[in-house]
């Protein structure tokens, strides 16, 4: 069975890295440093307009926990529409609720608005109480797909509960292992799991442009290095992709 290679993307040279390492598929985001979220339509519109190959938009209003309130959830159902109507292939989302279940309701509303596109139930899969329910709560809900680490801090630590939710949803539903996942751990992920579709983001560190530098002045968190930004790397994605292509 071929293998699908998904990049996590920040930015449209990003989304550009990923198509020219030989992914097949982009899952486009903004601030990943705060895990992800929606990215501007006229982000949303050229990554559309550049690429060849599957995007997908994470949809997702703030960073922190995935227990949204009702404004919160109207934009999210905006959001969805915008990516419909741009013409991407498919959504990424995830709701709770406040004891830790999958927000089964809210989550059929938006699989709903999205179709046609496929959705896949993200990472907060990963902060749910129960993962044998939930993942049972994301099928009925019409996701075509999950992406966990296993409830882990990293994929290949959370194999033994991914190969579970596979065997599980059977043919129900794509399990797709994401985070920490590299060139160096992904032949064995993929044996240990028995999964065929792997998300990874494969960036490495692209310095600013600028020769002015002002010190002593920032613009977001403290510590910040504001000259200097993680990009997808095309050399990286190419590495991925060869070894999957090896197994």
């Amino acid at each position: 069975m071929s293998k699908i290679l998904e990049i996590c993307a920040g930015s449209l040279a990003s989304c550009v890295a990923a198509q020219e390492g030989g992914a097949q598929r982009v899952e486009l985001c903004d601030n990943l440093g705060e895990g992800g979220t929606t990215p501007s339509y006229g982000t949303l519109a050229m990554a559309r307009g550049k690429l060849e190959i599957k995007l997908h938009a994470i949809i997702r209003p703030r960073g922190g926990d995935f227990l949204y309130s009702a404004l919160e959830f109207d934009a999210m159902a905006h959001d969805v529409e915008v990516c419909r109507s741009l013409g991407l292939d498919g959504v990424a989302l995830g709701l709770l609720t406040a004891d830790g279940d999958v927000d089964a309701a809210r989550t059929r509303e938006l699989v709903s608005l999205a179709g046609p596109m496929a959705v896949t139930f993200h990472r907060a899969f990963d902060l749910a109480r129960d993962p044998r329910r939930a993942l049972e709560e994301v099928i009925a809900a019409g996701c075509s797909r999950l992406l966990s680490s296993g409830q882990a801090a990293t994929a290949p630590q959370g194999t033994a509960l991914l190969s579970r939710l596979r065997e599980q949803a059977g043919a129900r539903l794509t399990v797709m292992p994401g985070a920490g996942v590299r060139a160096g751990n992904i032949a064995e992920l993929a044996a240990a799991s028995g999964c065929a579709e792997f998300h990874a983001s494969a960036r490495g560190m692209a310095t600013s442009g600028m020769r002015y530098r002002r010190g002593g002045v920032g613009m977001g968190a403290p510590g910040i290095d504001e000259y200097a930004r993680q990009e997808t790397s095309a050399a990286l994605v190419r590495e991925l992709r060869d070894a999957l292509d090896r197994l």
